[in-house]
């Protein structure tokens, strides 16, 4: 059985963290078994934060992959995290990126990509990819499956 007592969010009421900065990125022991390592993805398809300039509110779809190493990023605080963005006034490349290391400095995977499917603001939609270098060799790296932006055509 995981060891779950150090966490403080998951089966508790929790408030809404005020901002990134604030939020609290939990992470809960993964035994790492031998062979090629386990791919972990959590994607948020509602992901929203605010535009640094003009205060209106950003949408993008977030896929994560990483490598687990010893830790596993615990899903709830996740949750908590990516929405403590609703406040939060950054471009878009800040944005995906600082979750993307967040990650790293909580749960030190083997690896990690991430990728941010921004949707447009004044007609460009912004896509941002960000990783910590090369894949683990023999992991299985599936697609992102989020399509390029193609408008209504």
């Amino acid at each position: 059985m995981t060891d779950t007592k150090s966490l403080t969010q998951l089966g508790a009421k929790v408030a809404q963290p005020a901002s990134p900065d604030e939020a609290v990125l939990e992470t809960v022991p993964f035994a790492r078994r031998d062979g090629a390592p386990a791919i972990v993805r959590l994607t948020c398809p509602e992901f929203t934060s605010l535009c640094p300039v003009t205060g209106q509110p950003d949408f993008a779809h977030i896929v994560v992959d990483y490598a687990p190493d010893r830790l596993l990023v615990e899903s709830k605080s996740f949750k908590l995290f990516l929405t403590s963005f609703r406040n939060h006034g950054a471009f878009h490349e800040e944005c995906t990126i600082m979750i993307g290391r967040r990650m790293v400095e909580a749960a030190k995977p083997l690896w990690l990509r991430i990728a941010g499917y921004w949707y447009p603001r004044g007609g460009i939609p912004i896509d941002v990819f960000w990783q910590t270098g090369t894949p683990p060799e023999g992991a299985w790296l599936p697609e992102t499956g989020v399509p390029p932006y193609r408008g209504r055509g």
